[in-house]
């Protein structure tokens, strides 16, 4: 596997090795040895599998906050999503700053996000299958997160008009965000 940094402490995308033939394609996914190896020594506790049907479909910008903040390691099976993160760690250098990612069934990569992070992803095509690991369980009372089109953020989604969940047209934007995550670096 591939491990590509990113201007991001900790942010990481994972490109595994793809092994194909005219029967299809293995791939190594996850290897705890190897991501241990990179320093990224997170304990994965849930899946999860979300499937989306139509292009255009914004899921986020979530995360949970401490004490049951989340890191994530992120994939899609099927289709394609560009996958976007915003950095909501006080005191890191890339603070309120985002990074985006195509994956894709096509491509493989994957993408490890530390804890502090709100993360989000547009669908590509009219069915993605988004898979992720988390190394916290999911616990409602500590969801939050951004609006989608933040202009302080800025965000350059791609040129569809989204679909979205009632609650995520309510998010509040950065600037009246107080962070509860604090960078280590």
């Amino acid at each position: 596997m591939e491990f590509r940094a990113t201007k991001f402490p900790g942010l990481v995308v994972c490109i595994p090795r793809v092994f194909g033939d005219k029967r299809g394609f293995f791939m190594e996914s996850y290897s705890q040895r190897l991501f241990a190896d990179q320093g990224i020594e997170t304990a994965f506790v849930q899946d999860n599998h979300a499937r989306s049907v139509q292009k255009g479909v914004l899921r986020g910008v979530h995360f949970q906050a401490p004490p049951h903040a989340q890191a994530k390691l992120v994939r899609v099976s099927k289709g394609a999503a560009w996958d976007v993160v915003v950095d909501l760690r006080k005191g890191s250098p890339t603070y309120g700053e985002w990074y985006a990612e195509t994956l894709s069934d096509e491509n493989f990569h994957q993408l490890f996000i530390p804890q502090g992070f709100a993360h989000a992803y547009m669908t590509l095509t009219d069915v993605v299958e988004f898979q992720y690991k988390t190394d916290n369980f999911y616990a409602p009372e500590s969801e939050g997160g951004l609006i989608w089109n933040d202009p302080d953020i800025g965000i350059e989604w791609p040129d569809c008009a989204p679909v979205l969940s009632d609650k995520d047209l309510v998010l509040p934007r950065l600037r009246d965000f107080v962070s509860p995550f604090v960078f280590d670096g």
